[in-house]
């Protein structure tokens, strides 16, 4: 296949692909390479620079420049510090799973004991407790659980 810049007698231009250079010459001189915008039949290559790939060994040396990271490593500054964030809520606070919500009430009216918690709550438990006045902030990570 060979992709061509074509150019219409109207200044249209526009690229159409051909199974090889003898096709589109055969079907220009059977008039039946057409502008696709206005469908005039007077159409002539346009100058177009070609598509060069570089060959499989002068790529390479390229790819042992930067050696792959580990899927685990943060690649950007942003990835650095939400894994950062993570460390630090999760060294710093308990995980309650589940029940944040009803955790995060008990916190509240007094029932338990005050401290730093991380867990779950589905969307209208925490606009509940938004509602309530007990404070409560989405952490832009989801916990991670332990498998069996």
């Amino acid at each position: 296949m060979i992709q061509y810049a074509l150019k219409c007698a109207e200044g249209h231009s526009f690229d159409s692909w051909f199974q090889s250079a003898d096709a589109f010459d055969k079907l220009h001189a059977a008039g039946m390479v057409a502008c696709a915008i206005c469908g005039s039949s007077r159409v002539e290559k346009s100058v177009m620079a070609p598509r060069v790939r570089p060959s499989r060994d002068a790529a390479a040396p390229e790819k042992a420049a930067s050696p792959p990271r580990p899927l685990s490593t943060p690649a950007t500054p942003a990835e650095q510090a939400l894994a950062r964030l993570r460390r630090h809520v999760e060294e710093n606070s308990d995980y309650v799973g589940r029940n944040f919500a009803a955790e995060a009430r008990a916190m509240h009216a007094g029932e338990a004991p005050e401290r730093s918690i991380y867990g779950e709550a589905k969307p209208d438990e925490a606009r509940a407790l938004i509602e309530d006045g007990i404070p409560v902030a989405p952490l832009p990570f989801l916990p991670g659980r332990k498998a069996n």
